[in-house]
């Protein structure tokens, strides 16, 4: 497989962090954050190896974590859980329909704002939960199943521009001749 691929997942990981942390009015506009990390680990769980996906999860969960006022580390698990769960049945999902994109993205969206808020309710004694927290996750939801369809699209487009193209072999040989009838 060739390097180009993966390493631009990890460039769309970075743009999505920095994305969310530096279009914060259109964020306080909307009410929610503009988190795509959940889509893009989806994609990665269902078209990647597990080194390619934990290394994203690491990654991306790891620069959440460094541009929030969430204690390090605690977007790995559900980031992880999430890709995981996806990679352990990717044999299973039917990656090339799009409803089926789209619902991976929304569970996705939903599960790791979902597991985070948890997680941090085991480590502070009260965070923050509400009313706009039920918005942050159908807003979420709803962006990552969105987006989910068109990380897909946009790196099948990378992927075939950059990618080795398999050879299709014939079992004919042209080197041989073939003789028909009786000898």
């Amino acid at each position: 497989m060739n390097w180009l691929p993966n390493t631009l997942l990890f460039f769309a990981a970075w743009l999505a962090v920095f994305a969310q942390t530096q279009f914060a009015p259109v964020a306080g506009l909307l009410g929610a954050p503009l988190c795509i990390v959940p889509a893009l680990v989806v994609y990665a769980a269902l078209t990647s190896n597990i080194a390619v996906m934990t290394g994203l999860v690491l990654f991306a969960g790891m620069a959440i974590d460094s541009l929030s006022a969430n204690r390090v580390g605690v977007s790995l698990p559900p980031l992880f859980v999430v890709g995981f769960l996806v990679h352990a049945r990717q044999h299973l999902i039917l990656r090339d329909q799009v409803y089926a994109q789209v619902w991976l993205g929304i569970g996705a969206g939903w599960a790791v704002p979902l597991g985070t808020q948890t997680l941090l309710s085991m480590v502070r004694p009260e965070p923050i939960s509400g009313w706009p927290t039920l918005w942050h996750l159908v807003f979420g939801a709803a962006l990552n199943g969105a987006m989910c369809p068109l990380c897909f699209v946009l790196f099948g487009r990378l992927r075939d521009a950059f990618d080795y193209r398999p050879v299709v072999e014939s079992s004919f040989r042209p080197d041989r001749q073939i003789k028909r009838g009786r000898s």
